[in-house]
């Protein structure tokens, strides 16, 4: 009897949505559905499943290609919710003074007055549901909703480290200094994210947490920005590049830190991962090694010991110029002695050649396209942050971007793998528009059917204002059918988030990995490395992979989402 009652209470996923060609996004009922699934996924993952972040009332599910992620939505679709056990033990405690500058106003907002507020807030156990907005931001529900505030009405600009906040039915702790909007009600010396810790969130999606009040004046001592890894300080290096200039924005990057997402940390990682893998390739590097990302050309570095090196992705002279190694290892080569007149000579694109011991390259402007990508034999030698060393520009994971003066040290070659012949490169962005394919959804149904053919109708220009979070879009804007918010849920790159304004915006690599404004479609996955290509000034025109279609009932909308996958 009590198992059929089970049985007949049993919770679903209501419907799954496609996101791009290699996501899937799971609605359901309520927050503790988004736990158990979360749960179950993360206890037994599908086949394909690379990553699984839970939002609001969303669980966003990352395969590891188009087909994976047809077999995990229609997988979802059969789950049956089981509850997730309670774990006895792993209480995170957390001290705080609450003495918060809107402590009064959320006393009059719930009504319980500043001391009571204090109560409701230490006298339950908060569950971290989800992770999003910066690395060790999670989002905690409580036992009850006696805190339900809203956000303020005007965020403010910075945010101490360490303020305990509230907004909606969540509660969370800034790791940074950083924007916010939350209700801020005390303060903690807790550190919850520290990369110097086997896990470096204090407390991570499924942790239970009890906030305990102290009366003792907590004072936030300057403590080091553990997200960022140290600049290299200037000393000599056995073998390496000396950064002479380091152009618009140079960065170190591999291909990214997937399967992350539960911490509040994206995947970053090279924008174009096609022309770097074709650098290490090139150089005789795993695919995996980390190079240099380079923006609109005038990148300069000297060898420090014979190297072999190549430059691939956007089109672009490369000049080597012969120079003599300075008396000081921290002082730049001088490109030629008093009287002399440097050599210099040109190499190709996407063909390995020597960089010899003193010897300067300097990457021009591109031809066409955005970012090129530099690979050293060995690869970069970088500090490695969760398995990557690549830098995240959202979080400020990683290296720090490169600066004159720097060394970089190159890796040992540990396997025996040759140089590569030089490779034709793909057709780079130009003068003309770039026409990118997108899979609508999953929140195309927050538009009237016609904008998604309003989208692809009309040339988007890229702004200046872009970057490797995201591309800012200039156009005629969309309007929405929808009014309200929309709960933050996962969100991927090559995601078209549209803002109010109605102004798209087109995220990269390095996106917060939640977003609370609809998207009305994502650009598919194998097309990224064209997108990241395209530069300021250039135009974008999108166009729907498959036709626009709008479900009638939550039961068609999951049956939908799925087969619309399938002819991807």
């Amino acid at each position: 009897m009590e198992a059929a009652m089970q049985a007949a209470t049993a919770h679903k996923v209501r419907s799954v949505r496609p996101v791009g060609s290699c996501a899937v996004l799971a609605e359901l009922s309520g927050t503790q559905d988004v736990l158990a699934l979360q749960a179950m996924l993360l206890a037994a993952p599908l086949p394909g499943q690379q990553d699984v972040l839970a939002a609001a009332e969303t669980v966003m599910v990352r395969a590891e290609s188009p087909a994976a992620a047809r077999r995990i939505g229609r997988t979802l679709l059969e789950l049956e919710l089981v509850p997730p056990t309670v774990q006895q033990g792993g209480l995170v405690v957390i001290e705080a003074v609450y003495d918060g500058a809107d402590l009064t106003e959320v006393g009059e907002l719930s009504g319980l007055g500043a001391d009571g507020v204090i109560a409701a807030h230490t006298g339950q156990i908060w569950t971290v549901a989800f992770a999003g907005f910066a690395p060790g931001f999670g989002y905690m529900v409580g036992e009850n909703q006696a805190l339900e505030v809203p956000r303020r009405s005007s965020p403010r600009t910075a945010v101490p480290a360490g303020s305990v906040a509230l907004a909606g039915n969540y509660s969370s702790v800034y790791p940074r200094r950083s924007p916010g909007g939350w209700q801020l009600i005390g303060r903690t010396e807790a550190l919850m994210w520290d990369l110097n810790r086997a896990e470096p969130a204090l407390a991570s999606p499924g942790h239970r947490v009890q906030f305990r009040a102290v009366r003792a004046t907590v004072t936030l001592a300057p403590k080091p920005d553990t997200a960022t890894e140290a600049r290299p300080q200037r000393h000599e290096i056995a073998s390496g590049l000396r950064v002479l200039a380091p152009g618009i924005q140079s960065l170190i990057e591999d291909l990214g830190r997937p399967g992350h997402s539960a911490l509040g940390v994206s995947a970053a990682g090279a924008l174009d991962r096609a022309s770097l893998r074709r650098a290490n390739r090139l150089v005789g590097n795993s695919a995996s090694a980390a190079g240099v990302e380079t923006v609109a050309g005038g990148l300069t570095v000297q060898a420090v010991g014979d190297q072999v090196l190549a430059v691939t992705g956007a089109p672009s002279e490369l000049t080597v110029t012969t120079a003599w190694l300075a008396t000081e290892p921290s002082e730049p080569s001088s490109p030629a002695g008093p009287g002399d007149s440097p050599e210099q000579r040109t190499v190709p694109m996407a063909t390995p050649f020597a960089l010899l011991d003193g010897e300067i390259l300097r990457i021009g402007a591109p031809e066409a396209g955005f970012r090129s990508y530099l690979g050293v034999r060995g690869g970069i030698d970088a500090t490695a942050v969760l398995g990557s060393r690549s830098a995240d520009t959202m979080s400020g994971i990683g290296p720090a971007p490169l600066a004159s003066g720097q060394l970089l040290a190159s890796g040992q070659v540990l396997d025996s793998s040759v140089v590569g012949s030089p490779e034709l490169q793909p057709d780079f962005p130009g003068g003309g528009v770039t026409v990118l394919d997108i899979v609508p959804g999953p929140r195309a149904d927050w538009f009237e059917p016609a904008a998604l053919d309003y989208l692809c109708s009309q040339d988007w220009k890229v702004t200046p204002q872009s970057n490797r979070v995201g591309v800012r879009l200039q156009g005629t804007p969309l309007q929405r059918s929808r009014a309200g918010e929309l709960p933050s849920e996962g969100t991927v790159a090559g995601a078209i988030q549209i803002p109010p304004e109605g102004l798209p915006v087109l995220f990269l690599a390095d996106h917060p990995i939640t977003g609370g404004y609809p998207v009305i479609g994502v650009v598919v996955d194998h097309q990224l490395d064209l997108a990241a290509q395209v530069p300021i000034g250039g135009s974008i025109r999108f166009r729907a992979a498959l036709p626009p279609e709008r479900p009638s009932s939550e039961a068609t909308s999951a049956s939908l989402a799925v087969s619309r996958t399938k002819s991807e």
